[in-house]
């Protein structure tokens, strides 16, 4: 198992998208050792997410997908924190929504991060949003899934570019093949396992949500 510490940030703020606003917690996850980490959303807050880092070097900004509650703070980050922001380009109508002047790297599926020696695998999981990806760290046993999976079923999926059907197919094809022991970090809420969810597979199918 390797050394890698997870530090945890809840930020609070607001979601906006086709017209209505609501109020959200997000979890902001620090992954990395004592020199360096990696920032995985970009929500509400920069002070709490910047006090989390504590002076490490910062070796990306991973944004999980583009819906503004996960990029708010992305630019002052990448300023701040002198780092790269990563966001993948299936997402890039709903990263200009937020920041249409403001470019940033592109994430892929199947792209490998390093961080603190360890290997950290981007999956795109679309279905929530295009591009919504979750990050891997198989020696670690950690899923951190953004909106994609949570405690209890999938990511929302009833508002624009959002796909029920899509998300179930990502989930099961790229999550709960995953091992069981796997700690999947969500992106609200409390963390689960994947062992714990995936027997409610067909539940979640015939519920529709």
């Amino acid at each position: 198992m390797c050394e890698l510490r997870v530090d945890h940030v809840v930020t609070s703020g607001t979601f906006s998208l086709d017209g209505g606003t609501w109020d959200v917690d997000n979890n902001v996850w620090v992954l990395g050792d004592d020199r360096e980490v990696i920032v995985i959303d970009a929500a509400h807050e920069a002070q709490p997410i910047i006090d989390a880092v504590a002076g490490r070097k910062v070796k990306a900004i991973v944004c999980s997908h583009a819906h503004n509650d996960h990029i708010t703070v992305a630019p002052e980050l990448q300023e701040k924190l002198d780092a790269p922001l990563l966001v993948h380009p299936g997402d890039q109508m709903l990263w200009e929504q937020t920041w249409p002047d403001l470019g940033h790297e592109d994430l892929a599926h199947g792209q490998r991060l390093e961080i603190a020696g360890t290997e950290v695998v981007v999956i795109n999981t679309p279905g929530h949003s295009p591009g919504s990806c979750c990050l891997y760290v198989p020696e670690a046993a950690e899923l951190f899934s953004g909106d994609t999976l949570f405690s209890g079923g999938p990511g929302a999926t009833g508002r624009s570019f959002s796909d029920f059907d899509t998300i179930i197919d990502s989930i099961r094809d790229n999550l709960l093949t995953l091992p069981a022991e796997t700690i999947v970090r969500t992106g609200h809420g409390d963390h689960t396992t994947i062992g714990r969810e995936a027997p409610h597979l067909e539940e979640w199918i015939r519920r529709g949500y």
